[in-house]
């Protein structure tokens, strides 16, 4: 069993409250749920209203499929979130 994650960070600049970005980031995390079925959250950052911070996990029986997963969802986040990625990471454990 592999457990991959990608922790990506945004900057959202059209976001002027807390309340803006949390109709980003519920509206994004729903999406990528439903599309990826995979684990998904915002996991930092949640008091500073033009940062996102978002961690998803994908747990499979090969690496290269859970990377395939994890690029696919990074590919989704740059495309739908309306922010800037600043900076990602992932890991495998």
């Amino acid at each position: 069993m592999i457990v991959s994650s990608l922790t990506v960070k945004l900057y959202a600049p059209t976001c002027h409250s807390l309340k803006d970005k949390r109709m980003i980031v519920k509206s994004l995390l729903q999406r990528a749920r439903n599309k990826f079925n995979i684990s998904i959250a915002e996991v930092d950052e949640q008091d500073y209203y033009q940062t996102i911070v978002i961690g998803a996990v994908c747990v499979s029986g090969s690496r290269a499929q859970a990377n395939a997963v994890l690029d696919q969802v990074l590919r989704f986040i740059e495309e739908n979130a309306g922010a800037e990625v600043v900076d990602f990471l992932y890991e495998e454990r």
